[in-house]
């Protein structure tokens, strides 16, 4: 048995060293909002943030997360730079398909935490290696844009 600290919580998992956090987010605690994509970190859907930092869940493993905050996409409405984000995708209709989307919020609010006024160049910098099969990737962009008006009002 391990304790992690989970969207401000301390929960106690029971997983082996070497379980991707993933799978304990997934199927132990049952918070489906972060996706398996690849499994090899290369398209961002697990993005969950390690200490306010966006990292891909998938190649995270358990025993290197003792006294890390975790937090995930079940959080974001918490969190003022998380409401904005997810308020400017409902205004602006950026999803498509959505499977994508807890991974480009999350990588977006890691953006936004750090930097309330990014460039377009910046934004596609920050969220380059966040795949998007719908191609939603200019929707995306202006969905940071807005994120960072909501947060600037």
């Amino acid at each position: 048995m391990r304790e992690l600290r989970l969207n401000g919580k301390t929960v106690k998992v029971e997983a082996e060293d070497g379980t991707p956090l993933l799978w304990v987010i997934r199927d132990e605690l049952k918070l489906t909002g972060t996706k398996f994509g690849c499994g090899v970190a290369a398209c961002g859907a697990c993005t969950v943030h390690l200490d306010g930092e966006p990292t891909r869940s998938c190649q995270t493993y358990v025993e290197d997360l003792d006294g890390v905050e975790i937090t995930t996409i079940e959080a974001m409405s918490d969190d003022k730079v998380g409401a904005a984000v997810q308020q400017a995708w409902t205004e602006l209709d950026v999803v498509q398909c959505g499977y994508c989307q807890s991974g480009q919020i999350m990588s977006a609010v890691g953006l936004l935490a750090s930097n309330l006024k990014p460039t377009a160049e910046e934004i596609d910098t920050h969220m380059w290696g966040n795949a998007c099969r719908c191609a939603t990737y200019q929707r995306i962009r202006a969905g940071v844009q807005r994120a960072a008006e909501i947060l600037e009002a």
